[in-house]
């Protein structure tokens, strides 16, 4: 089935959770089978058209005028081999359906701190999620990827060294992934939850994070937000009109009380949901925002936090706009490679600093400038904003085999990925 400009649904089909620059595409293939988005690549050669593809649409930087869009939302099957604990994901699933299927066999997915995201979009770009620590990127944990090209021909990615390479770190720029197959892991329930603490009362919560985060182990992945909270109705009431230092963690193993103590010893949160979950209820951790609104975003890759000082002039509540502050723990197994390399980079990074800001402006460029000095790169997973080609380079260790790779295999650059190479 294809929709039109005129079709009833349209604007249903179109629309992703990013609503700042949505698709306009000429015509829709809500798609259900490899077959129907072979048949959507197959059109857009026929009438040269351009070809998007959105699951959730959380992480869209730029939208598609005309072209083709594949909306993959229906094709979201999940299947799960126990035995060889892995999982065969279908283009549109989000890590909700991944999270649904594998929680009765005890295993879990490396998924991200939000389930509504779309599970291969976010594997494609590298995946730092809440185990990453422990396990590293998602992508380093991909078995098997079945692509369609921008030629029109469906290939098994791991059988073209090169293609499975670029995939696994590059995003979307070289075809239409329709499924692809991932480890699972012996994880049914972990430690985490957010603590959440009034800045005004606790200024020290980022450097006290801070300086935790050099010292526990591999099975701990955390992460803190800093943000001014509205004061509206919506939101829980200990938080409303305060300024938040959300400290959100997840550990594995049965150390988790004794890992988080030197947190707790900072005082009394406003909020703590910090406790043993079962993992498919993991998305409790970070509590983000499940309603489409729009927004943009910038990130850096860091060396040390040696500017947390900065923010809250620059992002706190006196700043002109709000703004959110992501910032997350690397190291551990995120710094090794996995037994077959991918396009990831910048494994030496020691933290992701993200500064999202909710609105239709891309803004936050002002927030990133102390941090220039400690900058080593860029996660195009959390910048939700159209960059130069010189600022997509900086995610890569090697931007230029990927470009080479992408005038293999879409030389008519017929993709509209998030962030073109």
């Amino acid at each position: 089935m294809m929709l039109t400009t005129t079709s009833t649904g349209y604007d249903e089909a179109r629309l992703g959770f990013q609503r700042r620059d949505s698709h306009r595409p000429a015509a829709i293939f809500p798609v259900t089978s490899m077959a129907e988005v072979e048949e959507a690549v197959r059109y857009a050669i026929d009438h040269d058209l351009r070809i998007a593809v959105q699951a959730s649409g959380h992480g869209l930087t730029q939208g598609l005028d005309g072209g083709v869009l594949i909306a993959t939302g229906g094709f979201n099957g999940v299947t799960v081999d126990a035995e060889r604990k892995t999982a065969w994901i279908e283009a549109g699933a989000t890590w909700r359906h991944v999270l649904d299927a594998t929680a009765p066999y005890g295993l879990a997915p490396l998924s991200g701190s939000a389930p509504g995201v779309g599970a291969i979009s976010y594997t494609l770009g590298g995946g730092l999620g809440l185990m990453a620590r422990r396990f590293g990127y998602a992508a380093d944990h991909v078995r098997r990827i079945e692509v369609v090209t921008a030629d029109g021909v469906r290939r098994n990615a791991e059988e073209d060294p090169d293609l499975f390479w670029a995939l696994r770190g590059g995003g979307g720029n070289f075809g239409v992934v329709t499924s692809i197959e991932v480890d699972l892991f012996d994880v049914p329930t972990l430690f985490g939850g957010s603590l959440y603490f009034d800045l005004a009362e606790h200024p020290t919560v980022p450097e006290v994070w801070r300086e935790w985060t050099r010292s526990v182990p591999e099975e701990v992945t955390s992460a803190i937000a800093i943000l001014p909270i509205p004061n509206i109705p919506q939101v829980p009431a200990p938080l409303r009109g305060k300024y938040i230092g959300q400290v959100q963690l997840a550990v594995l193993g049965d150390r988790g009380e004794e890992l988080v103590e030197p947190l707790q010893a900072i005082g009394r949160p406003v909020l703590d949901t910090v406790g043993e979950l079962p993992y498919v209820d993991s998305g409790q951790i970070f509590a983000e925002p499940e309603h489409p609104d729009s927004y943009s975003s910038r990130n850096v890759l860091l060396k040390d936090l040696d500017a947390l000082e900065t923010l809250p002039e620059l992002a706190g509540p006196g700043a002109s706009r709000m703004h959110v502050i992501g910032i997350r723990h690397l190291g551990g197994a995120l710094a090794r490679q996995p037994e077959i390399p991918n396009a990831v980079g910048h494994r030496e990074a020691a933290y992701s600093l993200t500064v999202l800001t909710p609105g239709k402006d891309d803004a936050g460029r002002e927030v990133l400038e102390p941090w220039a000095p400690l900058t080593v790169g860029r996660a195009l997973n959390f910048t939700f904003a159209k960059l130069t080609d010189e600022e997509v380079a900086e995610a890569y260790d090697d931007y230029e085999r990927l470009v080479a790779l992408r005038r293999r295999y879409d030389p008519t650059r017929r993709l509209h990925a998030n962030h073109q190479l």
